[in-house]
């Protein structure tokens, strides 16, 4: 953590910063503050969403769309914390696995500091969950959430850490193509067993198929990306 110390309006600012003007933030992003800091961002957004969560599941509502899901009780604001925790490290190394790829800065704590910042978008994620009730309109407004967290990583890769602008390009076009082709599919698949009029147990058996083919997507984007930096 940097010697000033943590600033909660230097949070703010920065947040707004990368939400509204990504291109300045990341291209003068201080990358000062060390892998400390980027947890104390990780938790102060996680504990954020977590109340969002929370609040959604008090008044009965389903808490969180887009790239974070939701519990109920007050276990929405503890998932949510360790959440965030674990998740700025996950998506530190993802991060970092782009930008090689990119030829850009392969170093760690960089990586994780992006990481961090882009956490911003999980309380945005979790404010929405009062739509959870409202199927299609929460998935759209996760997917529109989901490429536009996208398209900041694709400016944090080629501003922050130097990554080359085309292949960042290549990796985000794949990425953003895979959410939209998983929308539809998703989108089909609960249409397609609310009309057989499958059980609950059964819809989450196929929501969990369907998390596994997402991954498996990934693994597979990642042998591309691969690819396309050799040739």
């Amino acid at each position: 953590m940097s010697k000033q110390g943590f600033s909660f309006n230097k949070l703010f600012q920065d947040s707004k910063k990368v939400l509204l003007s990504p291109k300045e933030y990341f291209s003068n992003m201080d990358m000062s503050g060390g892998i400390g800091e980027a947890v104390v961002k990780a938790l102060i957004y996680g504990a954020i969403a977590g109340v969002f969560a929370l609040l959604w599941s008090l008044f009965n509502l389903t808490g969180g769309i887009g790239l974070f899901g939701g519990s109920v009780g007050i276990l929405a604001l503890i998932w949510s914390v360790i959440a965030a925790v674990i998740g700025v490290f996950i998506g530190g190394l993802i991060i970092l696995i782009i930008a090689s790829i990119c030829k850009g800065n392969n170093e760690f704590e960089p990586a994780i500091q992006v990481a961090a910042a882009l956490m911003v978008i999980m309380p945005i994620s979790a404010f929405f969950g009062f739509l959870g009730g409202v199927r299609v309109l929460s998935a759209i407004i996760g997917l529109a959430i989901n490429l536009y967290a996208l398209y900041l990583l694709y400016i944090a890769v080629t501003q922050a850490l130097k990554g080359e602008d085309k292949a960042a390009k290549v990796v985000s076009y794949v990425l953003g193509g895979l959410l939209i082709l998983f929308f539809i599919i998703g989108l089909g698949a609960r249409s397609a067993v609310r009309n057989a009029g499958f059980s609950e147990k059964q819809v989450n058996k196929a929501l969990k198929e369907y998390q596994k083919a997402v991954d498996e997507a990934a693994k597979e984007l990642e042998e591309e990306a691969k690819a396309i930096e050799e040739e």
